[in-house]
């Protein structure tokens, strides 16, 4: 068997990682000729069938019991049709930080039982955007526009799963240092990393986890790295001096989940410096009420979806609010005992929970501002 890091191919050319076995690579007839296709085609030696449209892959999946997991099985390849910059789609009733997503692809082999992408993609499948040319091109224009961007290509997908096949990652990187303006975040929760050690990033790339307790880890993030090995992986990037930002999001409560998550934010301090930190966020488990039903599908022995929730402003599910206060405090003030510069802000919260917890609230425009400053303090952009 060939191993690299997490990923693991077997002589058959089969690829896994975990349990999850790639079956197929679909690829769309528009981008048969892209030469993304053919590094895709060279390093996974899979069955490849070319499709008229994308709805055919669909229909493939949706024949299974389970699409959320058969969709983990099959790579699509095709083209951006729409803008790659979009905005974070938020919600009007919370706080949002004005980040803007990179759309580089959908999906995800790892499986955590909160995640979105379940619901939100009908039905969910692993797509890879190749005219990444038109990316970098849309870039372009939007560099020349003023004032400071956050920009992430972890909303829709994990952002460093494609770099085995496109190394999208490398290229972003270099072209993210030549300029001043904006910053590049990828978010992750695999270790993958070697491959960015040697890149001239300008401190314009930040380097983020998602973190959680080593309970949600074992129960809710199949295939995912340790809480330990993310650790490592983040005290790698800071060692090549990439700054850093790291997720508490979501916060599961569950009885002596304070205890736990302290203990994370403890461990996370003992292997990175406060000053390599440009921020850290909070956001408690949520959820639109289909994905109840899809957790409880696919996850028999997670009991994440049965704590005390509410329908909040935007018809998500939400912890009781004086749980999220409670549990959401003793995060923070566990944060600014070790860490007691380093910026924390919430992922769509309300004014409440950031007033009795943080004791202000900095309204949309104000939480734009706060971040776009601690990026100009660390990464060197400029407005």
């Amino acid at each position: 068997m060939w191993i690299l890091e997490m990923f693991v191919f077997t002589q058959a050319g089969s690829f896994f990682m975990g349990s999850t076995l790639f079956k197929t690579l679909f690829v769309d007839e528009s981008v048969r000729d892209y030469p993304l296709v053919g590094e895709f085609q060279s390093k996974l030696d899979l069955p490849m069938v070319y499709v008229e449209h994308i709805n055919e892959v669909y229909r493939i999946v949706n024949q299974d019991a389970d699409p959320a997991t058969e969709g983990k099985k099959h790579i699509v390849l095709t083209r951006n049709k729409s803008q790659f910059l979009k905005k974070c789609p938020g919600t009007a009733q919370y706080t949002c930080c004005g980040y803007k997503i990179l759309h580089i692809g959908s999906y995800c082999f790892m499986d955590c039982s909160y995640c979105i992408l379940q619901a939100f993609f009908h039905p969910p499948v692993l797509q890879f955007f190749v005219n990444t040319g038109d990316m970098f091109d849309e870039l372009e224009r939007y560099f020349a526009q003023p004032g400071i961007s956050r920009i992430g290509t972890g909303e829709y997908t994990d952002s460093l799963i494609w770099d085995r096949w496109a190394g999208v990652s490398e290229q972003l990187v270099q072209r993210f240092a030549a300029q001043d303006r904006a910053v590049l975040e990828l978010k992750t929760k695999t270790t993958s990393v070697k491959h960015l050690e040697h890149l001239e990033h300008n401190r314009k790339t930040i380097m983020a986890w998602s973190l959680n307790t080593e309970r949600v880890i074992r129960t809710d993030e199949r295939r995912t790295s340790t809480l330990d090995a993310r650790l490592k992986a983040a005290r790698q990037c800071q060692d090549w001096g990439y700054p850093l930002a790291f997720h508490f999001d979501p916060i599961v409560i569950y009885e002596g989940c304070e205890a736990e998550y302290i203990q994370v934010i403890e461990r996370l301090f003992s292997e990175i410096s406060p000053d390599s930190v440009v921020y850290i966020s909070l956001g408690t488990f949520r959820f639109i009420p289909l994905l109840k039903r899809i957790i409880q599908k696919r996850f028999e022995d997670s009991d994440i979806v049965y704590g005390e929730f509410i329908t909040g402003l935007d018809g998500k599910m939400r912890y009781f609010k004086p749980l999220r206060i409670r549990v959401c405090k003793a995060i923070y003030e566990a944060i600014r005992k070790m860490a007691p510069s380093v910026t924390v802000y919430y992922c769509m919260e309300s004014e409440t929970v950031w007033r009795e917890t943080m004791g202000f609230y900095p309204g949309e425009d104000g939480l734009s501002g706060l971040l776009d400053q601690s990026v100009a303090n660390h990464c060197g952009v400029k407005p």
